[in-house]
């Protein structure tokens, strides 16, 4: 449950059915009035966008604007374009409301021709809708439906430019992706698919391909969420010990299912299977490397059904010919469909091509899902899978918009100081204001420090709209309180604190009296500042990326840490030291322009005085 103190009249729904913004946030929230719903039954039925509507009015000569307006009610249906094979339960459904053309196989020229005379366009992961699409389409394409989770072939910033709505699919799939997981799991364990092509090809090798035995052994998911948590499911029954990797999976579910959460490097290290279900994001590109390899058992065996792009092919093949994976069952590859892939061919490979949607009822499942969310989009309603948002009023806009950078780089830092293994159940923002709680919408703000703590290690694109729901997908509580400040009323927020309880800190410092990580932040001169970690006041701008140290309250500290950057080529941008009691314990907050390497941080942490220290990505 998201529990949530805003005054209901900030509430009111949105329903807008085509967007556009000059600002290059995709997350804005909607200060329009709702526009009157229409239907198709509704005579001379057309979309009202604000688009069109404010380019009727400015219109210079009254024959020309009645002409528009008799245009814009002119049809009675929209137009759908499914570029991609769609099943017929979403096909009927589509048709039952709009005009569907069902052209497969479009050239990038092609697409471009038609899209002009379209309402909607609904795509698989095969179909690029990119910003030549949305300029071809002249301002009529108004939602993007993706037939699946993945929105990797759509271009959002470009969607949003062009007022264009974008969902998609997220949740028909789940159990056949975690199926084709343990068929893939069971079949690379006794060799099926070597030995079914040692038989075809005339032979008989019994002794070859002798496999190993699942139960007992140790699965390692990493990224519990909804397909990994139905692999345990299902591992559990064939007799495996289970553990997961996932910052964000709450202990006690997977308590229920039998399942240990505990860090990434305790996952890799122990496992006999490992088994992928985790988003491709810049965090979790090529995780698995030559290094995370390294830490892995002898003869670990590797399951991938999530994104290609999580593994570095290249360090995965030295990893099989050296023996350190003995296995590998591949469902997906950085580049679809490989190219002279020598893992595809590689003898202690199993490798399907992109088969984990790919069931009968999955495919009706995803097919009804998508044309449910496109057909509501077109009715006006905002799904809870949109992945980009409406408009706001630009004086407002101005007002947020440092307040807006503040709430997500803190819930960035937030997520970055929770210990690993620790699930994040609990979340509240506090407000300080001179405003009066009726008069402060914090939506918006809101769902940025959402997108700051679960975008970063997620597939999850929040927005106004679904913040909410991911986040309650997730597992988080988010709660908000207000606090009355005597500041400026003409400040929308005097700071804004995040804390996140029930976690272990990376950072201890972090915690505050109430042993929960407190960070909070302020904006000065139009800029977020960091100004509390803990307990310990600071004052650093939130660029660029961040250094925590707590040290010992002594001259000379800002001296020997900035050397050591200083020697190594990193660039200071901003310092700030905050302590509680003078001669004693002291943090030091350092904005650098660049990471820092492990050498680097390595001699930080060796300076005698420097008790811990962290670095935090912004």
């Amino acid at each position: 449950m998201i529990a949530s103190t805003v005054p209901s009249s900030s509430k009111s729904s949105i329903n807008l059915l085509t967007y556009a913004t000059p600002f290059k946030s995709s997350f804005l929230p909607s200060s329009f009035s709702i526009p009157p719903r229409f239907s198709p039954s509704t005579p001379r039925f057309q979309y009202l966008t604000i688009t069109n509507v404010l380019k009727t009015a400015d219109s210079p000569n009254l024959s020309s604007t009645a002409s528009n307006l008799d245009s814009i009610f002119s049809n009675s249906k929209p137009t759908i374009l499914v570029s991609e094979k769609l099943g017929d339960a979403g096909l009927d459904l589509l048709k039952s409301f709009a005009n569907v053309d069902c052209s497969y196989n479009l050239s990038p020229d092609d697409l471009c021709s038609k899209i002009s005379m379209c309402d909607a366009l609904i795509v698989r992961s095969g179909t690029k809708v990119n910003r030549q699409v949305f300029e071809a389409a002249k301002g009529r394409l108004k939602v993007v439906g993706r037939a699946g989770v993945g929105i990797d072939n759509v271009d959002l910033q470009a969607a949003t430019e062009f007022g264009c709505l974008v969902v998609n699919a997220p949740t028909a799939n789940t159990i056949a992706a975690a199926e084709h997981a343990i068929a893939l799991l069971s079949a690379m364990a006794r060799n099926v698919a070597q030995a079914d092509a040692s038989m075809k090809a005339g032979k008989w090798q019994r002794n070859k391909y002798v496999g190993v035995s699942m139960v007992g052994k140790t699965l390692a998911i990493m990224g519990f969420g909804k397909v990994g948590s139905e692999v345990a499911r299902r591992a559990k029954g064939l007799g495996m010990h289970v553990v997961a990797h996932d910052p964000y999976a709450p202990a006690d579910r997977a308590r229920a299912i039998g399942v240990e959460l505990i860090s990434f490097d305790q996952a890799i290290s122990t496992a006999d299977f490992i088994s992928l279900h985790m988003p491709l994001t810049p965090t979790t590109s090529k995780v698995f490397n030559d290094e995370t390899f390294s830490k892995m058992k002898k003869g670990v065996r590797i399951i991938n059904v999530a994104r290609g792009g999580v593994i570095d092919e290249d360090a995965l093949l030295k990893a099989l010919d050296s023996g350190v994976v003995a296995q590998a069952a591949l469902d997906v590859f950085t580049e679809e469909p490989p190219k002279d892939s020598k893992l595809v061919h590689h003898e202690n490979v199993t490798a399907t091509p992109h088969l984990g949607a790919s069931t009968k009822e999955a495919q009706e499942g995803v097919a009804v899902e998508i044309a449910e969310a496109v057909v509501g989009a077109l009715q006006g309603e905002l799904s809870a899978t949109a992945v980009n948002a409406p408009m706001v009023a630009p004086e407002v806009l101005s007002e947020l918009a440092p307040y807006v950078a503040l709430a997500e780089k803190l819930g960035r830092l937030a997520v970055q100081l929770v210990a690993g293994g620790s699930g994040i159940k609990s979340v509240k923002v506090v407000y300080r204001s001179a405003r009066d709680p009726d008069d402060l919408d914090t939506r918006l703000v809101r769902a940025m420090i959402v997108k700051g703590i679960i975008e970063p290690i997620s597939d999850s694109i929040i927005n106004l709209v679904n913040a909410d729901f991911i986040a309650k997908q997730k597992g988080l509580r988010i709660s908000e309180e207000r606090v009355f400040a005597n500041s400026s009323p003409g400040c929308p927020f005097d700071s804004i604190q995040v804390q996140i309880s029930n976690v272990k800190s990376k950072f201890a410092s972090a915690l505050s009296d109430n042993d929960e990580i407190s960070v909070e932040g302020r904006v000065k001169y139009g800029t977020p500042h960091l100004t509390r970690v803990g307990s310990f006041g600071v004052d650093v701008s939130l660029e660029g990326n961040l250094i925590l140290c707590r040290q010992v309250d002594q001259p000379g500290m800002i001296g020997i840490v900035g050397g050591i950057l200083g020697m190594n080529n990193v660039n200071v941008s901003f310092m700030s030291v905050g302590r509680t009691v003078r001669g004693k314990k002291a943090i030091m907050a350092i904005g650098v322009d660049e990471e820092p390497d492990k050498s680097t941080l390595k001699k930080i942490g060796d300076v005698p005085a420097v008790e811990e220290f962290v670095f935090l990505g912004l």
